[in-house]
């Protein structure tokens, strides 16, 4: 049986905050890609503490990807979900508007709930940097655009996916924490949240 981690609203706020200064000062980011649904919540509070007097807030947009399958499970109101094989993109940006040529020269963060199988991230950075390559011709502009990671949980295993050998060389990639290959449970997955608080209350540290 796979073990579960309850992870909490506190949980989460607390690792965007203790990660906060160390991406002001590494990645510096102008813009900030939410992966969806798990990278939504940890980019919004992230931005709170990414906000510098006299200066705005740091922009958020979205894109989404699915990789997860939801398998048989013998408690109905309790499915099981595994990584999938195959990255499906249900969202992306559109650069051919005139916001998304912003992006071009700037530094994105990136930003998901965990580096799981991290299949979905060599993805995202993938196709993001293709497409902003396209975009930057098209706009005859010789500017770089510098894409950097963010993630809550990374799950100690052996990985599917690569990230770009460059980003990991400049350590633009960071875990708020390292974590065995355990099933996290987060709490917007939940539907009832009482009971998942008091699951995560229970639970021996991870």
């Amino acid at each position: 049986m796979v073990e579960k981690v309850y992870v909490t609203y506190n949980e989460v706020h607390k690792l965007c905050q203790a990660s906060a200064d160390q991406i002001l000062s590494e990645f510096k980011p102008n813009l900030m890609i939410a992966i969806g649904g798990g990278g939504y919540v940890p980019a919004r509070i992230l931005r709170s503490f990414l906000k510098r007097p006299s200066a705005p807030n740091i922009p958020i947009q979205a894109i989404g990807l699915s990789l997860y399958e939801q398998l048989p499970s013998s408690n109905p109101s309790d499915p099981i979900e595994a990584p999938g094989t195959k990255v499906t993109r249900t969202q992306w940006l559109d650069f051919s508007s005139l916001e998304m040529s912003n992006l071009i020269g700037k530094n994105i963060l990136i930003v998901d709930e965990v580096d799981d199988t991290r299949t979905t991230l060599e993805y995202a950075v993938r196709e993001l940097e293709k497409d902003v390559e396209t975009a930057t011709k098209e706009a005859g502009s010789k500017e770089s655009t510098r894409f950097s990671i963010f993630v809550l949980h990374n799950k100690d295993k052996t990985k599917k996916g690569h990230l770009p050998q460059d980003m990991m060389d400049d350590r633009r990639y960071l875990a708020a924490r390292t974590v065995s290959d355990v099933w996290i449970c987060y709490p917007w997955e939940a539907t009832d949240i009482d009971e998942h608080d008091k699951l995560a209350a229970s639970q021996a540290p991870y």
